[in-house]
């Protein structure tokens, strides 16, 4: 989906000019005669999203100053080109200070206008960025965010809404990379309790000896090792937000113990004594059916409901194409501005190849790629050539409208799967279990070949989860991740896998 422009002009004629020349330069554009429709468009909840805006200042009824000032009381930071048949410094100088971000002289050109709008995006995609950073690190994301556009991410966003306004425990289910954390984030940021901790604990990546100590605490002298006392994660998130990420790795003894902290709403810590009151808002998160564990018996049933109050289900990046064109435009702007890259864009056959593929690693993958192109950048452009390792097969598809960015965009990228930044090899992997044990000719298959399958089948059969690849093929992830890298051609890297 491209970006949304809004065109706001009484004089039909330069509408109607606007309006083909957004078009011509590949954004969609919403028309409207006045400005009190301006501010229906942006304050609308039901209204489409609004990306830039094109307003003339001198409109009959609410002029484009006093759009501006309505947009800065509402707090909307959506960039706005102000354009106007008068050029005077006098209004160029208002303009700007009541918060448009460039100007145009009517009757504008579409090169103008494109590098106009070019700029207007660009900037406002680096402030959005940089403003989800500062937010990450304060503690203070909110919905707002969240990039998306899909359709079926709006009632899961409304689910969310409604459970930031209450303490309701909340399971978040959904493949590694879809923003399971993001969210996470969002409601507690979102929610009464955003002044407060918000402590995220992976449970997948705790020793199964450590669970108890790290979650509840332990005293001092509790076990071989434990020189001081340490309050616990539980402790820690009082008042605030716990977020237990990957919930299902938890092993059954520490099972027990969250269940009986979350009834008493009290947690006792390794060597203790007498329990410790807490108030804590469970979100928990797992990158598989938790139902399926509690059929397999890995996941205790009477932990299952008490986490299963509210479920959340992300959908995959593939089932919100849409989102793709707005994602890689963010993060072309952030990874230019970080790396100091001259890359001015993606060419829209490009934006189209990339809106097409899978993604089994979702947005974390994309990030990646998008990331390593940037570093890797020779040219001020990118195009479909400049994601080599990604599969060459992918269906043709038609060109998409450019995104551009003020600063530079680039190459290699190869199909990684989720959590990890090893790319997958550019062969399909197989649909079904089985395995030709023959070459055309009737020759047995060399037997490196037949592994290279195996283990391409295996990552997509369960779903790039690194982990279970490496135990189900009873192997250690750092061979896995070797023989990966011999599929693909590349050198066998010395350095461990990052976890």
């Amino acid at each position: 989906m491209a970006a949304s422009i809004l065109i706001a002009d009484d004089d039909p004629v330069q509408r109607r000019l606007v309006e083909n020349m957004v078009q011509k330069c590949g954004y969609e554009a919403v028309v409207v005669e006045t400005g009190d429709a301006v501010i229906e468009k942006l304050t609308n909840p039901d209204a489409a999203p609004i990306d830039a805006i094109v307003l003339d200042l001198v409109m009959p009824g609410l002029d484009g100053m006093g759009v501006l000032s309505k947009m800065r009381e509402a707090g909307i930071s959506i960039p706005v080109i102000v354009q106007t048949a008068h050029g005077g410094i006098d209004n160029v100088v208002s303009a700007m200070r009541a918060g448009a971000q460039d100007f145009v002289v009517k009757p504008v050109g579409i090169e103008r206008l494109q590098v106009s709008l070019r700029n207007a995006l660009n900037t406002s995609a680096l402030k959005g960025e940089l403003q989800r950073i500062r937010h990450s690190r304060e503690g203070r994301l909110t919905f707002t965010d969240i990039i998306t556009r899909a359709e079926a991410m709006a009632p899961i966003l409304r689910i969310a809404e409604k459970a930031a306004a209450s303490s309701i425990p909340v399971l978040i289910e959904g493949e590694s990379g879809v923003g399971k954390e993001l969210f996470a984030r969002a409601i507690h940021g979102t929610s009464e309790r955003k002044t407060r901790p918000f402590v995220a604990v992976n449970c997948g990546a705790i020793p199964d000896n450590l669970v108890e100590s790290i979650l509840f605490g332990h005293e001092k002298g509790a076990f071989t090792g434990a020189t001081e006392r340490h309050m616990g994660k539980f402790v820690e998130a009082h008042g605030g937000t716990l977020f237990l990420d990957e919930v299902s790795e938890l092993p059954l003894t520490a099972q027990v113990k969250l269940l009986r902290a979350l009834q008493e709403g009290a947690v006792e810590a390794v060597g203790g004594r007498k329990p410790v009151k807490v108030d804590v808002r469970i979100i928990s998160a797992t990158n598989r059916r938790l139902l399926d564990r509690v059929k397999d018996g890995h996941f205790r049933e009477d932990l299952f409901y008490r986490l299963h109050v509210l479920p959340l289900t992300i959908p995959p990046l593939r089932a919100r194409r849409e989102d793709i064109p707005h994602l890689l435009r963010h993060f072309l702007a952030r990874f230019a501005a970080e790396e100091n890259r001259a890359v001015s864009g993606i060419s829209g056959e490009a934006v189209a190849y990339l809106t097409r593929l899978d993604w089994p690693g979702n947005i974390r993958q994309l990030e990646n790629a998008v990331y390593r192109a940037v570093v890797m950048s020779e040219t001020d452009q990118l195009g479909v050539t400049d994601f080599p390792l990604i599969p060459t097969h992918a269906p043709p598809v038609d060109s998409l409208p450019a995104l551009t960015v003020e600063r530079p965009l680039h190459p290699a990228l190869p199909a990684m799967v989720p959590g990890s930044e090893v790319p997958i090899a550019p062969s399909p992997p197989p649909s079904h279990g089985s395995l030709s044990m023959l070459t055309a000719s009737g020759d047995v298959r060399p037997l490196e070949e037949m592994e290279h399958e195996i283990i391409r089948f295996s990552i997509a059969h369960y779903r790039g989860q690194m982990s279970e690849v490496a135990r189900r093929l009873k192997i250690g992830r750092s061979t896995l991740y070797r023989k990966l890298d011999e599929a693909n051609g590349e050198t066998p890297s010395t350095e461990s896998p990052p976890l």
